[in-house]
C-alpha cells in the first residue's frame, strides 16, 4: 500500500518535504491508539509559508487551493514520520479540519478546502476519503491564507 500511495504521489508531481517542526510548545502529532492525530500544517513550501494573506482581498480562489493542497501535502510528511515511513499503515483518513484566512463576505471556504480534498482522495485512493469541516477565520499564524489539520486511523 506504502508503495501505491507514493506512485500516486509521484504521478501527481508531489514530493513529500521533511516534516516540520513545530514552532510553539505543541508536537506535530500524536498517535492514541489506532489514531494519528496530525496538527495544523501551513501551506509551507522550501521552508517558508507559501501562500499568505486573507482570501477574497489578498488571495483568489485558485490560489488558496494551492495553498490547501500544500497544507494536504505537509499533512502526509508528518503522517510519513509519524508512521517510520510507512504511509501503507493508514487505513483511512477519517477528518480533515479546514480553516481559511478570508474576508466576512468570503463564503467558499469549501471550494478553497478542495484543494486538500482532491490531493488526499486521489493520494490515498479509498482510505483518502474523509468527513471535514470548511470555515472562515479572521487570520492564521505567520499571516498563512490556510491551514488544515487531520484524524487519520492507522495500522
Amino acid at each position: 500500500m506504502s508503495a501505491e500511495i507514493e506512485t500516486r504521489l509521484k504521478d501527481l508531481g508531489v514530493t513529500l518535504p521533511q516534516a516540520a517542526t513545530p514552532v510553539a510548545n505543541y508536537v506535530p502529532y500524536v498517535i492514541s491508539g489506532s489514531t494519528l492525530y496530525i496538527s495544523g500544517q501551513l501551506p509551507m513550501e522550501d521552508g517558508k509559508v507559501a501562500v499568505t494573506g486573507i482570501v477574497g482581498k489578498d488571495v483568489d480562489v485558485a490560489r488558496a487551493q494551492r495553498a490547501a493542497e500544500l497544507c494536504s501535502i505537509n499533512i502526509l510528511a508528518q503522517a510519513k514520520s509519524a508512521l517510520g515511513g510507512d504511509l501503507g499503515r493508514i487505513r483511512r483518513l477519517v477528518k480533515i479540519n479546514g480553516f481559511v484566512a478570508s474576508t466576512p463576505e468570503f463564503v467558499e471556504q469549501h471550494l478553497v478546502i478542495n484543494g486538500a480534498s482532491n490531493l488526499l482522495a486521489t493520494a490515498l485512493g479509498e482510505a483518502g476519503k474523509h468527513a471535514r469541516a470548511a470555515v472562515g477565520m479572521a487570520s492564521l499564524p505567520f499571516n498563512a491564507a490556510v491551514e488544515i489539520d487531520a484524524v487519520i486511523e492507522i495500522a
